[in-house]
């Protein structure tokens, strides 16, 4: 079978990464042709455009980039029709991806989204466009399910591909992973800034005013190699913080406390059962937009799955130096909120299931792709 996959950034290369293995396990004669990154090129797919091109996060953003954006879409539909997959994956990445749904419907290609966008937060009108013209949903969120029920969306639950990765590569121990990166033997709090480099840039200079605060604790940032090492290094005034690159397991696992900013991230931190303070400062105009618009009471994915606020959320004005220090400080010396966070992450885990979720999305698309009977729309 041919698949065309759609990623626009990290989390959706991993998990994109992961569907492929289990995709040709099940089809070994499978052809990938992928939107993504380095790991979804590593499982064998003809990378057609990375996500360090695409991933353009906010309004004005976007708008600034608007002729970018729509050359992308016009040059992708294209190549869709040349490569004339059997299957379309669509991995979230929603501004883009529902577009090019529309226009795989229209031309009569199955289409599959696998991870869905987050329009119970926000644009719920877009269901509609995805009951009409998205063949299977797949999602990985538990409360998901029932949302897309209520639309009369056909949908699979099949949890969260995070465990999958993270059961794939057990780390290393602590002192393995000091002596790799030449740390010393401090406790470490891990900077975890983002992927894009307008989001590390804005959210690295927030994080690394505490630095000075914590003279006996170590600091290191988990970078993403799709950015110039020179995009972390410039920001740090003190010269004490390591920047580790595609080490993020192993990071959080010889890690005391994390810094996060807002997205698949948070997660990743809770399942590897570090306490977190999570962090969001974006564009001003972007933000009010956002907040008149988007129907959560959280941002961080671990809020949003135990619907209570687990790990406290510093958004905009109160992400400063005084506030950090302050959740940070409990989160290193009281053992209460320690405990009380690490009781909650447990049932997180719980709640999410056991690993599996990229063979079962497999199965489903395997299962959709071996009937014989033509795409009824």
């Amino acid at each position: 079978m041919k698949y065309y996959i759609i990623a626009g950034e990290a989390s959706g290369d991993i998990h994109g990464a992961n569907l492929m293995k289990s995709l040709r396990e099940l089809d070994p004669g499978s052809m990938f042709r992928v939107w993504g990154g380095d790991r979804m090129a590593g499982q064998g797919g003809h990378l057609v455009k990375h996500y360090r091109d695409l991933a353009f996060m906010g309004f004005v953003e976007v708008l600034f980039n608007l002729r970018t954006i729509l050359s992308n879409m016009s040059f992708c539909k294209k190549d869709i029709l040349e490569y004339a997959p059997d299957v379309l994956i669509l991995i979230d990445y929603p501004g883009f991806n529902l577009r090019i749904a529309e226009f795989a419907h229209e031309h009569n290609l199955r289409v599959v989204y696998y991870i869905s966008p987050q329009i119970w937060a926000w644009k719920k009108n877009r269901v509609h466009t995805i009951r009409r013209v998205v063949d299977k949903m797949i999602v990985i969120l538990p409360f998901e399910t029932s949302f897309y029920q209520t639309y009369g969306v056909e949908v699979d639950y099949v949890g969260h591909p995070l465990l999958d990765h993270l059961n794939a590569q057990p780390p290393a121990s602590r002192a393995d992973f000091l002596r790799k990166h030449g740390l010393k033997d401090q406790p470490v709090i891990a900077l975890l800034p983002g992927s894009r480099k307008q989001e590390v840039t804005g959210m690295l200079n927030e994080m690394l005013k505490i630095v000075p605060h914590y003279p006996d604790h170590q600091f290191v940032v988990g970078g993403v190699s799709t950015l110039s090492p020179e995009v972390y290094h410039w920001l740090d005034k003190s010269g004490r913080v390591k920047v580790i690159f595609n080490d993020m397991t192993n990071l959080l696992h010889a890690s005391e406390a994390a810094l996060v900013t807002s997205g698949t991230a948070t997660l990743e931190t809770a399942l590897m059962r570090v306490p977190q303070v999570v962090c969001y400062k974006g564009n001003y105009f972007s933000y009010q937009i956002a907040r008149r618009i988007v129907d959560v009471k959280y941002i961080s994915l671990v809020n949003l799955i135990m619907d209570k606020p687990v790990v406290t959320e510093l958004i905009q004005n109160d992400l400063n130096e005084r506030n950090l220090k302050k959740q940070l400080d409990l989160l290193l010396f009281d053992k209460e909120v320690r405990s009380r966070m690490l009781a909650d992450y447990q049932q997180l885990i719980e709640l999410l299931g056991n690993h599996g979720a990229s063979d079962r999305a497999a199965e489903i698309i395997s299962r959709l792709l071996q009937k014989q009977n033509p795409v009824v729309r």
